[in-house]
């Protein structure tokens, strides 16, 4: 069953494969693409493709997941289930064996991320409580080495929490709160006229830390990369008119105040109010956005502000960082690899299937 189901994703190519340099060759040594996918008929899937295109398991769901989080030392991961969906899945790496569904709590609803802490004993997941639709909460579920439990929560000292990252400490966690109050079942926005995003840095224990803000109350804080000397780079989906400025792209530096990154007038309006993934490359110094309402894909300087890459790609969906660059996804068309090692930036298609893919991936060894 499984065997179809991947047949019916796509082929994978056999063989090695080389990208400017970069070579594909050994299944062991290429990265393994972990995201959630769709099919034709709608269908959804938990999906672990190699970058050589070879499929390693395609397992289907029941409800449509978002970001991917795998285990720091055991080979499985969590799917996890878009807003505002119930049941997050544990995969195994291997062969795309569900181990688990995790069940959201009674009045909780999942938001589409989580983490791991570093012991893997403890994840956490950003979950709404719909009996005060949008007060931001972190479920608590310790790992008793075959499956989740819940154990608590915390608030996330927000509303509408999206992603939670970790900083380099390991034991400081970022909740990214979009400021948007949702009901169960539902993606309707309650507050449009009364959003309260915010970058929230608190401590395992629920202490909250630090809770910043963008000058525009209608710029919801969405998504996170965290490089290794603790700057935070988030994006953020517009939910104002058209025409209206905003920052969808935001740095917090270490020791410094969560504030717009440059972008030029010509960048902000091809994103049309609307970022979904985001990485940083370490060893580069290089942070990438994908903006699939506007059909682009960025790369800037991490350090300067400098753009690197300005470039058309439909729908472009997930994006993550491998050795000589990053890997992109789309929702629409086909997934790329792009070599960033030197200037102009090189972007060449990956034997991937085309389409369907989600908003996140995550790169697995």
């Amino acid at each position: 069953m499984l065997r179809r189901h991947v047949l019916a994703l796509g082929s994978a190519l056999l063989g090695a494969l080389s990208l400017g340099g970069w070579t594909l060759s050994r299944r062991s040594a290429t990265p393994m693409v972990l995201s959630a996918r769709d099919d034709g008929d709608g269908h959804h899937y938990a999906v672990g493709y190699r970058l050589d295109g070879q499929a390693v398991f395609a397992t289907r769901v029941a409800q449509r997941c978002h970001d991917i989080v795998e285990h720091p030392e055991q080979p499985l991961a969590l799917f996890v289930a878009r807003r505002p969906g119930t049941e997050s899945y544990l995969i195994d790496l291997r062969d795309g064996r569900l181990l688990q569904t995790v069940h959201a709590q009674p009045d909780r609803h999942f938001y589409g991320h989580a983490v791991w802490h570093r012991d893997g004993e403890w994840l956490y997941a950003t979950e709404n409580d719909t009996r005060d639709p949008g007060r931001g909460m972190l479920g608590q579920y310790r790992f008793d080495g075959s499956s989740l439990q819940h154990s608590g929560e915390l608030s996330t000292h927000g509303l509408g929490p999206h992603q939670v990252a970790w900083l380099p400490d390991g034991e400081t966690l970022v909740v990214a709160n979009g400021g948007i109050r949702t009901e169960a079942e539902s993606r309707i926005e309650m507050n449009l006229d009364a959003m309260e995003p915010s970058l929230v840095l608190m401590r395992r224990d629920g202490s909250l830390l630090s809770k910043e803000t963008l000058a525009q109350p209608m710029n919801s804080v969405r998504h996170l990369a965290i490089a290794r000397d603790g700057t935070v780079v988030a994006g953020q989906q517009y939910m104002g008119d058209a025409h209206e400025r905003a920052d969808l792209l935001a740095i917090k530096r270490p020791g410094q105040p969560f504030q717009a990154f440059p972008l030029d007038d010509a960048q902000r309006l091809a994103m049309a109010q609307y970022t979904a993934s985001v990485a940083i490359h370490d060893e580069l110094r290089l942070v990438a956005l994908t903006a699939p309402r506007g059909n682009r894909f960025f790369i800037w300087d991490l350090d300067s502000g400098a753009v690197r890459l300005d470039a058309p790609l439909p729908d472009c969906a997930g994006v993550g960082a491998v050795p000589d660059g990053f890997v992109v996804t789309s929702g629409q068309g086909r997934c790329r690899f792009y070599d960033c090692r030197r200037q102009p930036i090189v972007a060449q298609p990956l034997q991937l299937p085309a389409g369907l893919w989600d908003n996140h991936l995550h790169l697995s060894a």
